[in-house]
């Protein structure tokens, strides 16, 4: 995995993730890391786009809570919108665009962890910058 040192095991996470998320303006927010599990907030611009992607190792499990958008999985496109959900296998080319009037809002949980614990990148840009994220 890579992050043992920053990996938090010793209590239980709790918040209201929804509420979170609605109020997030930040691309990503790493909230917790466990050895197995990462909860993570994430906000794509309106117009934006995660950027295609593929996680070798890591199956990712997206929760849209507010927005509209298009989830690219594989050769297919399938609308997104606030209430849905998508799993993505480890190794799935995959990306998420939010429609050009509305921001996509929504948490994720990556297995095992993806990112270093507490990561916050508050753009794409900033994240496409950040070299040494990924595990």
């Amino acid at each position: 995995m890579g992050y043992s040192n920053n990996v938090r095991t010793y209590e239980p996470y709790s918040a209201n993730v929804v509420e979170l998320a609605r109020n997030n303006t930040d691309f990503r927010r790493v909230l917790d890391t466990t050895e197995h599990t990462q909860l993570v907030l994430m906000f794509i611009a309106a117009g934006g786009e995660i950027g295609e992607e593929i996680h070798a190792g890591t199956d990712q499990v997206l929760f849209f809570v507010d927005g509209r958008g298009e989830a690219l999985l594989l050769d297919q496109r399938r609308p997104v919108a606030g209430g849905d959900v998508v799993v993505v296998p480890a190794g799935t080319r995959h990306n998420f665009v939010a429609n050009a009037g509305q921001a996509l809002r929504l948490y994720t949980v990556y297995s095992p962890p993806h990112h270093r614990a507490g990561t916050v990148h508050r753009t794409k840009a900033d994240a496409d910058g950040d070299k040494g994220d990924h595990a």
